[in-house]
C-alpha cells in the first residue's frame, strides 16, 4: 500500500479492504505511522509519543485494524496516561481500566496508535495549552484546529488517519469538524456510553463520539459503538435499521428551518458562513425539501447564564478532584488563567444556582421540542466563523474572568451549545470553502434521538455537493 492509496481511503473502505486481505494490517499501520511522523512536527496533534505498536484491539470487528486516535480527555484506555491538556496532571495519570466506549472502540477492531491534544479540560474552542503548545490546522498552520477534539481533527483532516475519536460538551465534535473541513456528529444525549467514570457529564451536556471524512464512515462507526452500559441513565430505543442503511436510502421530504443568528446571542457572523449555510438551503431545496426561515424562541441570556453555571460547576468539581487525589494545590502553575477564573468562580455556586439552570435547560430543551414539531431539521452555521487564528483563544490570558472568557468563547462559536442542552444530535458538514481555500462547516440539527434521519440528509448533501476532492496542502 503506497502513501497515495493510504490517504485516499475511508475507514470503511480501508476496512473492506482489511477484510478481504488485500491489505494486511501490518501495511495500515505501518503507512498510519509514517503519515503520522510526516504531518505531526507541523500539526503537533499528538500528545506525548505515537504508539509503537496500536492498542489491543478486536480483529474481527467492522473496522479491523483500521488506524485510530483518542482524545486526551474523558475517554481512556488501561494502562495509557492521561493529561487533559492541563500541567495539574503532570506527565500524565496512567489510568486503570478502560471506559466502556473505549471498550467498543477496541471490539470495533480500531487500532489505536497515540492520544490526541485538548485545550486545558476540553474548555476552548481552539486547542492549545501551555501543557502540549500549539496544535495547527492543516489548511493553513497559522489558523486554529477548532476544540476541543482538534488534535483528532487534524490528523483527520490532514489523511494520516480516516477517523479518530472526539467529544461535546459545547460543539468539541463539531466546531473542530467545521474548521478542518470534516463530518462531525454528536450524538444524542446518551446514545454512547459516558461510563463507568460519569453518569452525565457536564450536566448532560457532554457527549462522545468520532470525526471522520465521510458520512459513511460516521453511520458506519456509530453503528459498532452505540448504546447503553448497565448503569447508564439513558437507555434510546435502537434504529429502525442500520444507520450505515440510511446512507444510501436518501431522505424523504422534510421541513427545514433554516436560521443564522446564533442561539447563545453571541458575537456576529461571518457572511461567508452565512452564504455556505444558504448554499446548503437552495440544495436542500433542489433535493425536494421545504425550506423556511425560522428558529426556536429562547430567552439568550438566560441560556448563556445557565451554560455558565454548567461549565464552571463542572471545571471546579473536576478540577478539585484532580487535585486531590493527586495532593496538588490548583494555582498559576498548574492551570491557565481562564480555567482558574472559571473554577474559583464555579466554587461560588450553590445549589440553587445548579437547579435555577436547570429550569433553564428544562424550558429550552421543551421549547426545540416544541419547535421540531413544525420543522424535522434545523439548518445552520456551524461556527460564527470559517475558523480562527492561533492564539486568539489564549486560555492563559489572565484579563478574562470567567462570564469574560465564556462569551470571548462563544462569540465564535454561537450555534453548537444548544444542542448540548437539549440533548438533540447535531452534525457539521464541510459544505463551504472561503476565498483561502479553508472549509466552512454547516450544521443540521435534528430531534432527539434523529440520527437515522441526520446521515440520511447528510449523505444526500454529500452527494449533491461531495467534498472527498478537497484536501489541505500542508508545508513539507
Amino acid at each position: 500500500m503506497t502513501p497515495e492509496e493510504y490517504a485516499e481511503l475511508d475507514a470503511t473502505g480501508l476496512a473492506e479492504l482489511l477484510s478481504k486481505g488485500e491489505v494486511g494490517a501490518d501495511e495500515a499501520r505501518d503507512a498510519a505511522t509514517a503519515a503520522i511522523d510526516a504531518v505531526n512536527p507541523h500539526l503537533n496533534a499528538l500528545v506525548g509519543e505515537r504508539f509503537e505498536a496500536p492498542l489491543e484491539h478486536a480483529a474481527d470487528g467492522p473496522f479491523a485494524g483500521v488506524p485510530f486516535v483518542i482524545k486526551d480527555l474523558i475517554v481512556h484506555a488501561a494502562g495509557v496516561p492521561q493529561r487533559a491538556g492541563t500541567r495539574l496532571l503532570g506527565d500524565g495519570v496512567p489510568m486503570p481500566a478502560d471506559t466502556h466506549l473505549m471498550a467498543r472502540f477496541r471490539r470495533a477492531g480500531l487500532a489505536t496508535l497515540g492520544l490526541t491534544a485538548t485545550p486545558e479540560l476540553g474548555f476552548n474552542a481552539t486547542t492549545e495549552s501551555v501543557a502540549n503548545g500549539p496544535t495547527r490546522n492543516p489548511w493553513d498552520t497559522t489558523r486554529s484546529p477548532g476544540g476541543s477534539s482538534g488534535g483528532s481533527a487534524a490528523l483527520v483532516a490532514a489523511r494520516a488517519l480516516p477517523v479518530g475519536h472526539a467529544n461535546d460538551g459545547g460543539g468539541s465534535i463539531r466546531i473542530p469538524a467545521a474548521a478542518c473541513g470534516l463530518v462531525g456528529l454528536k450524538p444524542s444525549q446518551g446514545r454512547t456510553s459516558p461510563g463507568p467514570d460519569y453518569s452525565d457529564p457536564l450536566l448532560g451536556m457532554g457527549v462522545e463520539f468520532a470525526v471522520t471524512r465521510t458520512v459513511r464512515d460516521t453511520a458506519g462507526l456509530l453503528d459498532a459503538v452505540h448504546g447503553a452500559e448497565p448503569g447508564d441513565r439513558y437507555l434510546l430505543p435502537d434504529p429502525a435499521r442500520p444507520y450505515a442503511d440510511e446512507v444510501g436510502a436518501g431522505s424523504r421530504p422534510l421541513r427545514v428551518a433554516l436560521w443564522t443568528t446564533p442561539f447563545s446571542g453571541h458575537g456576529s457572523v461571518d457572511p461567508r458562513c452565512v452564504e455556505a449555510t444558504e448554499a446548503a438551503a437552495r440544495t436542500l431545496e433542489g433535493l425536494g425539501h421545504t425550506v423556511e426561515i425560522a428558529g426556536p424562541e429562547l430567552d439568550a441570556a438566560a441560556f448563556d447564564d445557565a451554560n455558565l453555571v454548567g461549565w464552571t460547576s463542572f471545571l471546579a468539581d473536576g478540577v478539585d478532584v484532580l487535585a486531590g487525589a493527586l495532593g496538588v494545590t490548583p494555582g498559576p502553575d498548574t492551570l491557565e488563567a481562564a480555567t482558574l477564573a472559571c473554577a474559583e468562580h464555579g466554587r461560588t455556586l450553590r445549589a440553587g444556582d445548579l437547579y435555577a439552570a436547570d429550569r433553564v435547560f428544562n424550558a429550552t430543551r421543551r421549547a426545540v421540542a416544541a419547535f421540531h414539531q413544525r420543522y424535522d431539521v434545523i439548518l445552520t452555521p456551524t461556527m460564527n466563523v470559517p475558523n480562527t487564528p492561533l492564539g486568539y483563544l489564549d486560555q492563559n490570558d489572565p484579563s478574562r474572568d470567567a462570564r469574560g472568557w465564556y462569551d470571548h468563547i462563544f462569540s465564535t462559536a454561537g450555534f453548537t451549545a444548544l444542542s448540548n442542552v437539549t440533548g438533540n444530535p447535531a452534525i457539521s458538514l464541510p459544505l463551504g470553502r472561503t476565498e483561502e481555500g479553508w472549509p466552512i462547516g454547516v450544521q443540521i440539527v435534528a430531534p432527539y434521538a434523529g440520527e437515522s434521519r441526520l446521515i440520511a440528509l447528510a449523505a444526500d448533501l454529500e452527494r449533491a455537493t461531495p467534498w472527498a476532492g478537497h484536501r489541505p496542502t500542508i508545508p513539507s
